[in-house]
Order: C-alpha cells, then structure tokens, then sequence
C-alpha cells in the first residue's frame, strides 16, 4: 500500500463517519502567541475546545503538518539517530468537538487499525492511564472496560501520568489518553520477549501509533483539574509510522515516504545507504530535515536569524553539517532534493510544487553561507587547538564557536577526536546553560487562570465601521514577563480594537470608566480566536461599563500603510511581472515592510515606476470597495489573491481598490486619496529570490520630504548658498579625489623609505627576524608595509604598532614558514597583547590586527611580543 493510498483511506474512512474533512492547517503559525510551529494536529482547534468558538461541524478530520524540534523524544539532536522520530511529520486526526466520546473513538480507531489496513491484532497493544494521586484521578476504568471488550486483558497496559495524560500545556484543557502501540519484530523475537515488556521503552520495532486523548478536564494556572463543560475527542496517528508497519519494513526511513529523497541523495553523494552507520545517520538527517525545511518555506517562515526563522535555520545547518562531514558534501547540494520531495508530496500538499523555485533558492543560498562558515571555523578552530594546553580544549572556547561563528559542537569534537585532543564536555555544556537560562529568563512568562466575570461565547470585532463603543468585561488575568514586567489581558463582549494579524500591528487606545478614570491599552493581540487587549493596570470596577476608544490617529497611519501594501503588490506584479508574489509583510502606523518573490535587485527606474504605479493609484482616488462574509470559492473566482501559508476559513473578506483585490482581514482607509503620498525609503534582499521594500505614507511622507529640504538648504549653506549644489558637490568630489591620490602617493614613497629602514634594523634572533617597533602610518599602509617586507625577508616576524585619531593599532606579520615549523599564530598573539590597549582583535595566522582605545599602552606591546619566539 502506497503512502498516498495509507492517507486517502485515513481520510475516507472518517468521511464515513461523518466528519468534515478540513486541509492542514500551515506549518508555521502567525497569529498565535503561544506556539511558533504547528506541533500537534489540534492546534488549529484550540479555540473550540477553549470554547471560545462554537464550532460548525462537531466530527474533523485530516492529515495536518507538524513540526516538532523539542520535547518528549524529539530533540532536534536525536533526529536521524533513530529510525522513527522526526522533525516534520504528518498526524492523521480525527476530533469531536462535544459530540462522541471514548466509545466510538476506541471502536473506530480498532476498525480502521484491524479491518480496513488489515493489521495483526496480535500485534497491538494499548494503554489506559493508571490514575495519579497528585491529581486526585482514578484509574481510567471507562477507557479499561472498554479496550476489555475489544482486546485480552494482557494486551492493555496500565501507563503513567507522563505517557498517558496528555496536556495543551501548563494551563487549558487535557485529559487521560490511550496509546496504540505496534510490534513489528520477528516471530522468533516475539517468542523471546513479550512486547508488553517493550512499550514506551524507545524500542525501534515496539512503537506507538495512535494516541487517542479524551479531553475532559481544564488545568488551573495552581495546578488543579477541573471538569470542562464540554468533552472532547483529539486523537494524532503518526503517517510515517503507519506506512512502515502497513508496508512491512522496520523502519520510517525504508517506507516510500523516505526512499525517494534517500535514493536521490545516494546518487548525488556517491555513498549508498545501508552500508555504514555514520552514512545511515547522516542520510536520515538530510532525508528528514529537507521536508522540515522545505515545508516551512512554503508555508512563509525563511530562515533568518530570530524566532521561528532561526530554528529553520538551524534544521537546516544540521543537515548541511552532516552531509560536509560524513557525505563528503563541500557543495551546496540539498535545495536538488526539493524537486523529488514535490514529485512524492506535491498532490497532497500542492504549495511544495506551486513554491519549488523559491524553496531551492532559499536552501542553495543558504548552503553556500553555511559552507563558508563552516570553512572559516575550521581556520578558527585550527588556532584554537594550537592554544590548547594538555591537549584539551577549553569548553568556552568551543561554545564560542558554536555560539559566535555557528561552529557546530558535534564536529568540532569529531576533529578534535582525529587529532588526538580532547574536548573540556563539561565546560561546554556549562556555557550552554547558562546562555539557555540567560534565553529562557527573559522570554518566561507567568499567566494567572482568568476571571470569568460573564459568559461570552462568541466575542464581536466592529472595529471596521466603528472607533468606539461601550464595552463589557467579560474576563481579565495577570500575566508576568522580564520584558513587559506584570500586565492585565482583557477580554470584551465586543470591541472596535484590531487583533495584530496579516502583518498588521494591532490597536491602541484606552477604555474610560463612567467617573472618568481611564485604562490605557497599549496592544491588541489574538490568541485562540480571542481578541486580548493588553494593559499595565485592571479598572478600578471590573464590573462597569466601559467606553472603548481606539487610537484613531495610529489606526489611520495604519490604515493608510495597509492599503498601501495592496497597491504597493499590484504595482510589483505590473512592473516586474506575475511571478511576484507577497512573502511577508509589516505593517506599522510609521512605515510599512513588503517581502516579495524576484530574481534581482530592482534599478533606480523600476522603483521609480513602481512608486508612480502607486501614487497613480492615490491619484485616481479609487473607493474601497469591501465584501465580508463572501465563499472563498466566489472570492477566488472573482480574482482575489490569497497568500501561501495563510489559513483561510469557508468565508473570507474581500478587498478591491481599482484592480487590486485581495483577501485581508485588516483595516484600510475608504479612498485611495486618504494615502496623500507612497514614498519607497528602502529596497534590499532578504534571501534567495526575496526582496523587501520599506515605504511610508501620509504623515511620514511629509516629515521625510521636509527633513530633506531642510538638510538641502543646510548643504547649501555649507557651499555658500552655491546655485547649483549638485554641481558644486560633484566638484569638492572631483578636487578631494585628485588630492587622495596626493596623499595615496606620498604614503606610498614614506612607506617605501621606511620599509628600507626596518628591514635594517631587524634583529634575529632564534633563526627568526624579528622587529618590533611603533610607526606613523595608517591601518591600510601597516598592512601594505607589513607584506612587501614579507616578500623580500624569509622568516620575518613583525609587530608594529601605530596611534591615529587617539586609538591604538597593533598588526603582526609572521612569514607563512614560521607559522607551519614554529606554530606561531598572528590572530592569538595580537588578541592576547590587545590587553595592553584595552582592546581586542583577531585574524589569520599569518596577518592579524588588534585595536584599542589606549596608546599608551603600544610600547608594552611592543617590548612584550618577544617573549613569543624567545
């Protein structure tokens, strides 16, 4: 059976059944504050079993994409090292949202596992949970007797809090679960060891494939359960585990899942799968990371250097490290993979081929950094290991590296191994926490359990056609970080504020109690289809009403930025072409931010053009015209673009200035004319294949066009009021070139002269010619002085030190022989005397400089560096 068969039968089987089968939700996550990735196939549905939403269909199911870098077995480190976990994954689920229950969620599951993928019952087993004293819970007796009926008593297992309660985190809904586990081993295995024995024990051949969790408590912020309103079904079916026991091999890796993406990197890296465990390892990584990587791509989230972008980065630079380390790859070589990752994916998950050319872009680009930082590293390392005492590397020197230069740890131990020296673990793993400790203090955040002050099931945003209105609390809590000290989130019964989504950054304003008294609300955010308004102080009386009022000067710069965006990717479209598309977008009351899909960076004319096309386009005072409620189906045939990696619901708003029409939820003004002014500050490159444009508006049009008239009249009172400043500049240019040639010249002839007076006055000394004295010359003519002297004297070693400006300057020049014979290295020694000037440095191990902010210091510097070849 064909992996793309295993998921039309998940899926139909439940379409039977009743549910709505619904697309998987993106990858990365946008709009919820609480997670980065999607992780779990429930997580598009926390809002109804939050109950903050009701739900339209009571029975779902899909197949959802998952990303999983930490947590229970799925540290990013283990992935590859086994054959069954993984960073991307596909959880087949089917979920009730207050409809069935334990019952028909064990026997269904039973059906499907036994009866239509025809797996040995005597191969299952299942687990119910045991009951937790901590928690006041009983064993799971109901889930028992009803396994009991279905399958012999030796067959369940009693499992405990940690594999069979399962938690949306430290707060919100939970409950017990019952996990399927499968034994693919041998008969002869079998024979010898029960598989009771092997469940939950990481046994390769001995693993779950079902978890069905009855969600029926709620987790108080002290830590008490409490019984939801409401039970509910949320079940996650490992895909790539499934295929491996319906298609009968022993691991992820050999189901056709894998081996498409394995047999194409056999053929690119010459290595053959199977053979060597090192190779295995390392194939597995490429193999499983690529899909991470690919996917999150599609879905939006390039690699970069912060948040959910630095954790792409990092799967990837994994993969990268394994292959230069183990596959013999020094060649950008993983972006080939994406074409056969579509080829085996593509129908299931169409966005892998509508985006293939962006993802190879991104991925070749960024081996190509990766390798040259792992080039550099080698270098840095090298010095290290030179400085090393006791053949044992210091483990904050290695954490530097890692840390600093991205130097992976694993192979900074593997080339320490070959070259008989050892890595101080310890030391590492010390600097490690503490810079873990350091992260996880300033992001930790506390929330206290909210206050239910009224029922609300469904909260109203009006914010589109109104700027105020009287407003009810519905629920508050406290919540406390390092960063933003202790806060109050607040929920209403409805509210004009806008939820930050799309780009666009949510509302402020302030709330107004009937005596007066106002509560300044100083951000808007959405979590689980709540809009939570953020304020530093609670009201006085929690139970008024209030008078919600939105910051009307910030929602319109917004608002004028916004639609912006909408004609700022129309115009990209018509001047670069229909390949463009958005990437990415922020929205500010200051500027705006729009990534977008091109090739090259755009000329002076096309931006020109691109800036015309828009203000045409404010010019032309086209009307907003607005559609909200409309089926997607309607909107797409009408035009409207949607964008990769967004979640749309059945029903969507529309958009449209002129011809320009889009699915947005964010506000925008009623007429292009509102805009005054589209100004492009910026244009750069943000990967392979992404470009960013930076733009203002309204206001902050005016604000830069007056600030650059008064810095023209400035310039032309530094020209004494010339007629014509351009030309006048263009002259001081031509007049300061011709004298830097002067001064280049004279540098040149003074450098000349004094290169004959050191070179008489060097000192040998050990077979080493050696000079150590302070000039009256530049960085550039050190440096310049430095090799010509090196060309004409064999063993040279050099240390000249200069002041300019008030700063030290120390360069050291060690001829390429000394440092291969003496192990002498220009980059430790100047970092080491650098202390003399009170500052730092580094380089080559031939050539290295160190600057300063003492002068003072130089001639200890200079009298200290022969200790070095004494």
């Amino acid at each position: 059976m064909t992996s793309q068969e295993v998921r039309a039968q998940f899926l139909n089987f439940f379409k039977a059944k009743d549910h709505k089968i619904v697309p998987s939700a993106p990858m990365v996550i946008k709009d919820d504050p609480t997670l980065m990735f999607t992780n779990a196939g429930m997580n598009q549905f926390k809002e109804y079993f939050l109950g903050n939403t009701v739900a339209k269909h009571k029975r779902l199911a899909d197949t959802q994409k998952c990303l999983r870098v930490s947590g229970k077995h799925n540290d990013l480190e283990e992935v590859g090292k086994d054959t069954y976990h993984h960073t991307m994954f596909e959880m087949l689920g089917n979920w009730s949202i207050g409809d069935y229950f334990k019952k028909e969620a064990i026997a269904w599951a039973w059906e499907l596992l036994t009866e239509v993928y025809k797996i040995d019952k005597e191969s299952l087993y299942v687990s119910v949970f045991e009951g937790s004293d901590d928690d006041g819970l009983a064993m799971d007796q109901e889930a028992f007797d009803l396994w009991k009926a279905i399958v012999p008593e030796e067959r369940i297992i009693l499992g405990n809090k940690k594999d069979n309660f399962w938690e949306m985190g430290d707060q919100g809904p939970c409950g017990p679960c019952s996990e399927i586990h499968v034994d693919i081993r041998s008969k002869e295995e079998k024979a010898k060891v029960p598989g009771a024995s092997l469940v939950n024990q990481d046994h390769p051949q001995v693993v779950e494939i079902w978890n069905l969790v009855f969600m029926q408590f709620n987790r108080k912020a002290n830590g008490s359960l409490e019984p939801l309103p409401e039970k509910h079904i949320d079940t996650g079916m490992g895909f790539e585990r499934l295929c491996m026991v319906l298609q009968g091999v022993q691991s992820n890796y050999d189901t056709d899942v894998f081996t498409p993406l394995i047999r194409e990197i056999e053929v690119i890296t010459g290595k053959k799968y199977g053979k060597d465990e090192k190779i295995d390892i390392a194939i597995r990584v490429v193999a499983d990371h690529i899909r991470a990587v690919a996917f999150s791509i599609a879905d939006g989230q390039l690699p970069s250097n912060t948040g959910a972008g630095y954790v792409i980065r990092r799967i990837l630079r994994r993969a990268i490290r394994y292959g230069f380390t183990f596959l013999g790859t020094n060649q950008p070589f993983i972006y080939r993979l994406v074409k056969v990752l579509g080829e085996q994916m593509g129908k299931a998950f169409p966005e892998l081929k509508d985006q293939r050319q962006l993802i190879e872009n991104v991925i070749k680009e960024e081996e190509s950094s990766f390798l040259s930082t792992l080039e550099q590293g080698l270098v840095l390392l090298d010095s290290v290991i030179k400085s090393a005492k006791n053949k044992t590397v210091e483990g904050e020197k290695a954490f530097e590296l890692y840390d600093t230069f991205g130097f992976p740890i694993d192979l900074t131990a593997l080339i320490l191994e070959e070259k008989g020296y050892q890595l101080d673990v310890e030391g590492f793993d010390k600097a490690l926490k503490a810079q873990k400790d350091r992260s996880r203090a300033a992001s930790e955040v506390s929330k206290d359990d909210w206050t239910i002050l009224q029922k609300d099931s469904e909260q109203e945003f009006i914010g589109y056609d109104n700027l105020e209105t009287q407003v009810k609390l519905v629920k508050y809590r406290k919540v406390t970080s390092k960063k933003e000290g202790d806060q109050y989130q607040m929920v209403f019964n409805l509210t004009p504020f806008y939820a930050e989504g799309g780009g666009q950054v949510g509302d402020k304003g302030y709330l107004e109690a009937p005596n007066g008294d106002v509560t300044y609300i100083v951000d808007t955010k959405r979590e689980n289809n709540e809009i939570v308004h953020f304020a530093d102080s609670l009201p006085a009386n929690v139970n008024e009403t209030f008078k919600a009022v939105v910051d009307k000067k910030q929602r319109w710069r917004t608002a004028c930025n916004h639609t912006a965006t909408h004609l700022l990717h129309q115009a990209l479209r018509e001047v670069l072409g229909p390949h463009v598309e958005q990437k990415g977008s922020a929205v500010h009351s200051k500027y705006l931010r729009f990534d977008f899909s091109h090739f090259a960076k755009l000329s002076v004319e096309e931006l020109r053009k691109v800036e015309n096309f828009v203000n045409a386009r404010i010019d032309g005072q086209l009307p907003l015209q607005e559609n909200r409620n409309v089926p997607i189906k309607e909107a797409m045939e009408q035009g409207a673009m949607a964008l990769f990696g967004e979640k749309y619901g059945d029903t969507v708003r529309t958009i449209r200035f002129g011809h320009s029409i889009e699915l947005c939820g964010g506000t925008h003004v009623k007429n292009t004319a509102d805009i005054w002014h589209f100004k492009i500050v910026s244009e750069g490159a943000v990967a392979a294949g992404v470009r960013r444009i930076e733009a203002i508006t309204s206001d902050a049009v005016k604000d830069f066009y007056f600030n650059n008239n008064r810095m023209l009249f400035e310039i032309k009172d530094l020209l004494h009021n010339a007629q014509d400043p351009v030309k006048a500049v263009a002259g001081l240019q031509e007049e300061n070139n011709a004298l830097k040639k002067q001064v280049e010249q004279l540098l040149k002839d003074k450098a000349k002269d004094l290169k004959n007076e050191l070179i008489a006055e060097l000192e040998e000394i050990n077979g080493v010619q050696f000079l150590a004295k302070q000039v009256d010359l530049d960085a550039a003519g050190i440096k310049d002085l430095s090799f010509e002297m090196g060309g004409q004297v064999d063993n040279l070693f050099l240390l000249l030190g200069s002041e300019n400006e008030g700063k030290a300057l120390l360069s050291c020049y060690i001829s390429k022989e000394l440092v291969a014979s003496k192990g002498l290295n220009a980059g430790t020694i100047v970092r080491e005397l650098g202390k003399y000037i009170q500052g730092g440095g580094g380089g080559q191990p031939f050539f290295a400089t160190a600057g300063g902010k003492n002068p003072a210091g130089i001639p200890e510097a200079l009298s200290k560096v022969k200790e070095y070849i004494a």
